[in-house]
């Protein structure tokens, strides 16, 4: 695919992909979520992968849909999401095949770095990451009660699960601006600093080089798998039988022998029967 709304790069095993229309703020066209699928799907299957970084070109992160298409979808008095590859969408899962959805059931990390303003759709797809970091001062907003439009995305099934319910009706049902900065503490972030990329990139890279790639993509499933079935007893046994697997593999090996040799674990080297 041709991308002209977004571009990305992997480097030592990290994927870092931009929203790429800083003339624009950054803001959503059905362009782009097509090519962000597309990315996506082809970064899935990569095992040079092992986290993907998703960021915004410039000083926003994105804005929200762009002003251009919200004027088209009133005068046709429906929503069209702009999007015409379907095939194209990514992870997904029992119950996850949706849009943004479908990151909880990605295979790799997904992390967030929110580096200036960020709205409606924008703020949606961040709440989809399995992490998020953002800058001093961003501002954010869910938008849509200020455009006359309900919650948008499954943000209220992403927020009040990340913030608790009585904030995330705040900021649902008024579309106020909150900052990074007011949010640090609610749970909705892992990090708030300067230079959330650099941040995001600090994490991803231990994570390339200290854990097995295997066990992370199990352990993002089995999240994924509790936040649906509520079910402690089953998330026990789910996790039993996965270990009973794990421990047949040469990464689980590697992982034994590195600490008892007491060096780094090479994963890297390892392959899974």
């Amino acid at each position: 695919m041709e991308l002209k709304a977004t571009r990305f790069d992997v480097t030592d095993r990290i994927a870092t992909l931009w929203l790429d229309r800083p003339h624009r703020s950054n803001a959503w066209t059905g362009r782009m979520h097509s090519e962000y699928r597309w990315i996506m799907s082809e970064l899935e299957d990569r095992d040079d992968v092992r986290a993907v970084i998703v960021t915004g070109t410039g000083d926003r992160f994105c804005v929200g849909g762009d002003s251009d298409a919200l004027s088209a979808h009133a005068e046709s008095g429906s929503y069209d999401t702009g999007v015409t590859d379907r095939e194209a969408q990514p992870g997904g899962g029992d119950r996850l095949d949706a849009d943004f959805a479908w990151q909880l059931g990605y295979r790799h990390p997904i992390i967030a770095a929110v580096n200036g303003a960020c709205a409606g759709i924008g703020l949606a797809l961040v709440l989809f990451c399995d992490l998020r970091f953002v800058r001093h001062g961003a501002k954010l907003t869910t938008a849509a009660p200020k455009l006359g439009l309900p919650a948008e995305y499954g943000m209220t099934w992403t927020l009040p699960r990340l913030v608790g319910t009585t904030r995330a009706a705040d900021l649902l049902l008024s579309g106020r601006v909150f900052t990074g900065d007011e949010s640090a503490e609610w749970g909705l972030w892992n990090g708030v600093g300067d230079d959330p990329l650099s941040a995001a990139t600090a994490w991803a890279r231990t994570l390339a080089t200290t854990t097995g790639p295997t066990a992370v993509a199990t352990t993002k499933q089995q999240l994924a798998a509790d936040l649906l079935r509520h079910d402690p007893a089953a998330s026990v046994a789910d996790s039993k039988r996965l270990m009973d697997v794990a421990m047949a593999t040469a990464e689980y090996a590697e992982g034994v022998a590195a600490l008892v040799e007491k060096r780094p674990p090479r994963f890297d080297d390892q392959t899974t029967p």
